[in-house]
């Protein structure tokens, strides 16, 4: 299946990054809006209101849903399990990707129908929209989303800070030592920092910081373990 538009249900920082970072690959990408759209606001993509209802005949007449992949991109978590369950049930084959907030989402966006699921930390919405400017990310994101990958994104929170003594988190080969790409942290005080940013050069590692971490899940359990990671 030649897979030439995407469908991405979210105008929020979340739906706009995503969109920005697929331009590459897709022909047409549409961002749909829960809710009245300010015509004066300016977007680089096209914008389209819905609603949560059942009734999806307008958008397979107006998009090529057989040759779509779908973004399930909304704020409220709720509202976006409902939207991959309504989609899911008129739309048996389409590849749907949902953005959860934490674990316990992720599980009913999976039982909804997603077809991916990848979780962000529910504490701050700028750390997925720097992951997403950065080459290393979309190489990494490309391979979750669009490869027969077992790839997963976890966020760990740090118990044992010892074996990361004076060493800063940028200068740590993360995938020759762990197995494993940390992309992110965020700080007890919610301030996130993406990995190679010039501000981890002088921040070390400590017990409560939040590593957002990409591995395979044996070496992500393992990973957790030697950090005493929750």
């Amino acid at each position: 299946m030649n897979i030439t538009s995407a469908l991405i249900f979210g105008n929020n920082e979340y739906g706009q990054e995503i969109a920005k970072n697929i331009t590459h690959k897709y022909s047409h990408i549409t961002i749909f809006s829960l809710g009245e759209i300010n015509k004066e606001e300016h977007s680089d993509f096209n914008l389209e209101k819905f609603d949560l209802s059942d009734d999806w005949d307008a958008l397979r007449n107006e998009h090529d849903t057989k040759n779509s992949i779908v973004f399930s991109a909304l704020s409220d978590e709720s509202e976006n399990i409902f939207l991959t369950l309504s989609l899911r049930s008129v739309f048996k084959d389409i590849t749907i990707i949902a953005l959860a907030k934490n674990n316990e989402d992720a599980n009913k966006l999976k039982m909804a129908g997603a077809s991916k699921v990848i979780p962000i930390v529910e504490t701050t919405a700028n750390i997925i929209t720097d992951m997403l400017k950065k080459p290393i990310i979309t190489e990494v994101l490309h391979s979750i989303l669009y490869e027969d990958s077992k790839l997963k994104i976890i966020q760990i929170e740090v118990a044992n800070e010892e074996i990361f003594t004076n060493q800063y988190p940028a200068d740590i080969d993360w995938s020759d030592k762990y197995g494993v790409l940390v992309l992110s942290i965020l700080h007890e005080d919610e301030s996130s920092e993406f990995i190679y940013s010039s501000k981890t050069k002088h921040n070390y590692i400590k017990n409560g910081d939040i590593l957002i971490v990409v591995g395979y899940e044996k070496d992500l359990d393992k990973f957790k373990k030697l950090i005493g990671g929750k």
